[in-house]
C-alpha cells in the first residue's frame, strides 16, 4: 500500500514538473511583471510627493526677487549666487531649510557684504534682501587695477569698465598681489590703509581733482605716510592713515577738514600750491 502510495506522489510530480517546464516561459514573464509592478509601486510611494507636487509649491529662480543690488553691480548677480550654490533649478517651498540654503548661497557672493533678509511666501516665491559692499578705490597691479572696499575686501573688477574705474581713486605703489579670491581681503596692510584713508577723505576727492595716492616713507615717527595726487601736478602730503598719527602730527579728523576748506578754494577756481597736512595748520 506504501509503494502505491509513493508511485501515485512520484508520477503527480512528474506531471507538475512537466506542466512547469511546459510553461516555464509564460511563468517567467509573469514573475518578471510582477517584480517590476513592486518596484515600480516602491518608487511611487518614494517620489509621488514630488511627481504630484503643483506647480505652486515649487519655487523657481526666475520667482527670486533680490533687492538691494546697487548700480555699480553690472554682472547678474542672483543668477551668479543661484548657480554657484547649485540652487538655478525648481526648489520645494516647502523645505524646512529652503530660507537658510537661499541665504548662503548670496553670502557667498563676493559683491554681498551681508544678507538681511529671506522670505518666502505662497505661490512659491522669495524676497532676498542683502548689503552689498561699496567700492572705494583701484589698486594699481601688474596688468591693470583691482577694485577694493573701504576694508581692503577685493571686488569683482569685471564689472567696472576702463570709464566706471576710472571714476575712482587709484592706490599705486602695492607690490603684493591679494592673498585669496575676490570677496577676501587683500591681506596687506598698506592696502588696509589706502582704503580706510580713502573713505574717509570721501567726496573731497574728487572735487579736489585728485587722481592717485601711494605709500611713502615717514619723515618722522616711522611707519608709512600717504601722498594724494592730483592733476595739474597737484600734490598733498596726508601723512599717517587714519588712527595711525604719529605724535605731534594733526589728526585725521583736522586733516580732512582741511581738505575740504582746500576743496572749496579748488572748485572756485583757485589755484593749489603742494600741501603739507602732516604740519600744523
Amino acid at each position: 500500500m506504501a509503494d502505491h502510495d509513493n508511485d501515485e506522489r512520484a508520477a503527480a510530480s512528474r506531471v507538475v514538473g512537466g506542466l512547469l517546464w511546459r510553461w516555464r516561459s509564460p511563468l517567467g514573464a509573469a514573475l518578471v511583471l510582477l517584480a517590476a509592478g513592486f518596484g515600480l509601486r516602491l518608487a511611487w510611494e518614494q517620489f509621488s510627493d514630488q511627481i504630484n507636487r503643483r506647480p505652486e509649491s515649487l519655487l523657481l529662480p526666475e520667482r527670486i526677487e533680490v533687492r538691494g543690488i546697487p548700480t555699480w553691480v553690472t554682472s547678474d548677480l542672483k543668477w551668479q549666487a543661484l548657480r554657484n550654490a547649485s540652487l538655478d533649478m525648481a526648489m520645494p517651498l516647502d523645505d524646512p531649510d529652503l530660507e537658510r540654503r537661499l541665504a548662503r548661497a548670496f553670502d557667498m557672493h563676493p559683491w554681498v557684504e551681508q544678507v538681511e533678509r529671506v522670505e518666502t511666501s505662497h505661490p512659491a516665491a522669495a524676497t532676498v534682501t542683502i548689503r552689498c559692499r561699496v567700492p572705494v578705490a583701484m589698486v594699481r597691479v601688474e596688468g591693470g587695477l583691482l577694485a577694493i572696499d573701504a576694508e581692503a575686501t577685493v571686488l569683482p573688477s569685471a564689472d567696472f569698465t576702463p570709464e566706471a574705474a576710472a571714476a575712482y581713486p587709484v592706490i599705486d605703489g602695492i607690490t603684493t598681489s591679494p592673498r585669496g579670491p575676490e570677496g577676501a581681503s587683500w591681506g596687506d596692510p598698506l592696502v588696509t590703509e589706502a582704503a580706510g584713508l580713502l573713505a574717509a577723505i570721501g567726496p573731497e576727492w574728487q572735487e579736489l581733482g585728485l587722481l592717485e595716492c601711494r605709500p611713502r616713507s615717514a619723515e618722522r615717527g616711522g611707519g608709512t605716510w600717504w601722498e594724494l595726487l592730483g592733476d595739474d601736478e597737484l600734490r598733498i602730503l596726508f601723512g599717517s592713515a587714519p588712527g595711525l598719527a604719529a605724535p605731534g602730527e594733526p589728526v585725521a579728523a583736522e586733516k580732512i577738514s582741511r581738505l575740504r576748506a582746500l576743496s572749496e578754494r579748488h572748485v572756485a577756481g583757485e589755484p593749489l600750491d603742494d600741501i603739507d597736512l602732516t604740519k600744523p595748520s
